[in-house]
């Protein structure tokens, strides 16, 4: 796909030095949606085509996978996958995109979350994936596309959105029920999860199947950050919670997820999680 405007100017501009990116502190400030629509696209053709320069990267960018900071050009953007689907959105009021991208026939087949913020210039300040395959939790790639596929994203009617704060309450109260099961998750009828190969809706495509019950213990979830798109009423969230990777020590961050959310008219609809284990299958 070719790309003008926004992204073509700030390629032009932008001299890649992709091995041994660092960390870039970023001014946050609305950007136009057609900039990150372009910025979302170079992704997606970076990462088929296993070519990081396709992406304008602002000097000193931090790019990390599974909260490990490294070179774009030694991660998985520098392999070219076959993708088989992907679904963006976009932050225009914090100048950032999502992008879920599913490589479910490549020989090594990989489900990945990304996030990228952006400069007002179009340039990437910041890029991290939660990248998951045979080693994750509950992994499954080929029916995680079946599933992601058959389900609705689409926009959203300008007067039936919901504001951004109810996006991600709606989203947020899933996350902090898992630490205390007694408070409330506006789940709507239908409500269906996917994480990994598992499906809820499969049970009852009608039903509202996205309640989980109450863990052994109490999990904690730290370092919360948000992609919020209310023309589709989305709102991503990478985060790291406790327990559940056996190979962690009580001590560190947590485990690196991924969670996306669908909501409408405040309820939850869809919600997609991918988690990245440090030991194969989180040794559960």
């Amino acid at each position: 796909m070719g790309r003008i405007g926004y992204l073509g100017r700030a390629v032009m501009a932008c001299s890649l030095s992709l091995a041994g990116m660092a960390f870039a502190t970023q001014a946050r400030a609305e950007c136009p949606r057609e900039m990150l629509r372009e910025i979302s696209a170079a992704y997606v053709e970076a990462q088929s085509t296993g070519n990081p320069a396709l992406l304008p990267f602002a000097t000193d960018a931090h790019y990390g996978e599974n909260d490990v900071v490294k070179g774009a050009t030694e991660g998985i953007l520098a392999q070219a996958l076959t993708v088989d689907f992907t679904r963006s959105f976009h932050d225009t009021t914090e100048c950032a995109t999502f992008t879920e991208l599913v490589a479910a026939t490549h020989p090594h087949p990989y489900v990945i979350h990304t996030r990228m913020e952006v400069t007002q210039d179009g340039k990437v300040a910041r890029m991290e994936s939660v990248v998951t395959d045979e080693d994750d939790w509950v992994f499954g790639a080929e029916p995680f596309l079946t599933h992601t596929r058959a389900e609705t994203w689409d926009e959203i009617p300008a007067d039936r959105r919901d504001t951004r704060e109810a996006i991600r309450a709606a989203a947020e109260a899933y996350i902090d029920n898992w630490g205390d099961p007694s408070l409330p998750v506006p789940h709507g009828t239908p409500c269906a999860r996917l994480e990994g190969r598992i499906y809820t809706g499969s049970r009852d495509p009608q039903g509202q199947t996205c309640t989980m019950g109450a863990f052994p213990q109490p999990i904690r979830t730290g370092n919360r950050r948000f992609v919020i798109d209310e023309t589709a009423g989305t709102v991503s969230i990478f985060h790291n919670f406790s327990w559940i990777d056996a190979g962690l020590p009580p001590d560190h961050p947590g485990t690196p997820t991924s969670q996306l959310f669908r909501v409408e008219r405040g309820m939850n609809r869809y919600i997609h999680e991918v988690t990245a284990c440090t030991t194969p299958r989180c040794s559960r």
